[in-house]
C-alpha cells in the first residue's frame, strides 16, 4: 500500500466534502494518508483523519463580488504565519515520504510534489476547466484565460487529473479524466420530496433579493445565510444546521443561491431546479450558471431583479421536468457507482508508476 500526502482547499466546504469521501476510500483500501488544509477545510477533517493545518489562500468577496486587491492584502499579511506552518509541513514531508501527492486545488501540496518529484493526481472540479472544451460568452474570455492561468500556477504540471462536473466537453489530453460529482453520504440517503417552500442561500449582502421575494407573497421561503432566525412575511429565516438545511433541500421545490459547483450539484442530484446567482469576478460559477441554464435545469441570474424571479417561477414546471429527467437517469445508474468509478480510476492510477520518484532526495 501507499503513503499519501493529500491536500485540500480550506475554502468552502465542497472540497473538504468530496476529499473526506474520497479519503475514507484510500484508508479502507489500507493506504497511509495525512491531510493537509486549512480554514474550514482543516476543521471539517481534522476530527476524522490525521491532518496539519497549512496557510491557505483566501478570497475575500463582498457583496458577492470578488475583490482582488483585499484579497491580495488579506494573504499578504500572514506571511510570518505561513513560512511557519510551511517548515513544519516540509518536517513532515521528509518524515512520511509519501509515494504520491492528491490535491483538491491546494497549491502548497501540489508544488511539493513538483520539488521532490513526486506523481501527482488532482482531483477536483477545477480542472475541467484546463483541460475540458466548454463554451463562454466573448464577455468572459479575459475572465477565462486568467482563470486557466491561475490553475496552471496553483497546480503545476499534474500527472493525471480527475474532475468531477455535470456538464461534459470533448477532453483535451489523455491525462483528463471526467466523472459525475461526487456527493456525500448524506445526500445519496436523501428521499426527494415536492414541498411548499423555496431554499434560499445567501449572506445578509442579498438584502435586495430578500426585499424582491417579498414581492411575491404567494411563495414560501425557508432562507439560510443571513444569521438570523426568525418569520418575515413569506420568509423563515434559519441558522446554518447541516441536518436542518440537508432536510429543507430534500422537500424544497427550487434552490436560489450563489453558483457553487457542490450545491448545484447536490441539488440537481435531488431533482430541484436552481436559480443561480454567480459571483462577478469568479468566472468558475460564472460558467457554471451558465451551462445549468444550457442545460435546462435552472436560470442563471447575473442580474437578480423581480423579472429575473418572475421568468424563474414561470418556467419552474419545464425546469422541474427536466432536472428530474437528470435526476432519475443518476438514480437509475446509481449515484454510489457514479462515485465508484472515480475511486475505481484512483486505485488504478495508485497501482502503477505515473513518473519517475525520488528524482531529489527529502
Amino acid at each position: 500500500m501507499s503513503r499519501i500526502l493529500y491536500g485540500v482547499s480550506g475554502e468552502g466546504s465542497g472540497h473538504s466534502s468530496r476529499a473526506t469521501e474520497m479519503t475514507r476510500h484510500l484508508l479502507s483500501c489500507g493506504h497511509e494518508v495525512r491531510i493537509v488544509s486549512y480554514d474550514r477545510g482543516y476543521r471539517n477533517m481534522s476530527t476524522e483523519f490525521d491532518a496539519i493545518e497549512i496557510e491557505g489562500l483566501h478570497i475575500v468577496c463582498e457583496n458577492n463580488r470578488v475583490r482582488p486587491l483585499k484579497t491580495l492584502w488579506h494573504n499578504l499579511r500572514r506571511g510570518d504565519r505561513a513560512l511557519r506552518r510551511l517548515k513544519a509541513l516540509i518536517k513532515l514531508v521528509r518524515a512520511f515520504q509519501p509515494d504520491y501527492v492528491i490535491t483538491d486545488f491546494e497549491p502548497t501540496t501540489a508544488w511539493l510534489a513538483w520539488w521532490y518529484r513526486l506523481p501527482l493526481i488532482s482531483l477536483d472540479n477545477q480542472h475541467r476547466m484546463r483541460y475540458m472544451k466548454f463554451r463562454s460568452p466573448a464577455r468572459l474570455m479575459v475572465s477565462r484565460w486568467i482563470t486557466v492561468l491561475l490553475i496552471r500556477l496553483l497546480v503545476p504540471s499534474p500527472t493525471a487529473a480527475l474532475a468531477t462536473t455535470y456538464y461534459y466537453g470533448e477532453r483535451k489530453n489523455d491525462r483528463i479524466f471526467l466523472f459525475p460529482p461526487i456527493l456525500r453520504r448524506e445526500v445519496l440517503d436523501c428521499k426527494p420530496r415536492s414541498g411548499n417552500h423555496h431554499l434560499v442561500y445567501v449572506t445578509s449582502h442579498f438584502e435586495h433579493l430578500l426585499d424582491i421575494l417579498k414581492s411575491f407573497p404567494d411563495q414560501q421561503f425557508v432562507v439560510y445565510g443571513c444569521n438570523r432566525e426568525d418569520v418575515d412575511g413569506n420568509l423563515r429565516f434559519r441558522p446554518f444546521s447541516t441536518d436542518g438545511f440537508l432536510r429543507d433541500l430534500e422537500s424544497c421545490q427550487s434552490v436560489l443561491a450563489t453558483a457553487g459547483f457542490t450545491l448545484i450539484s447536490e441539488a440537481i442530484h435531488l431533482g430541484k431546479p436552481y436559480l443561480a446567482m454567480p459571483m462577478a469576478g469568479q468566472f468558475e460559477q460564472q460558467l457554471n450558471a451558465i451551462c445549468l441554464e444550457e442545460l435546462g435545469f435552472g436560470i442563471n441570474a447575473h442580474k437578480t431583479d423581480r423579472a429575473t424571479l418572475t421568468r424563474f417561477f414561470g418556467q419552474l414546471p419545464a425546469l422541474q421536468t427536466s432536472v428530474a429527467a437528470y435526476a432519475a437517469q443518476h438514480r437509475q445508474q446509481g449515484q454510489r457507482d457514479a462515485n465508484l468509478a472515480i475511486k475505481r480510476k484512483l486505485d488504478e492510477l495508485l497501482t502503477r508508476d505515473l513518473a519517475v520518484r525520488g528524482v531529489r532526495a527529502y
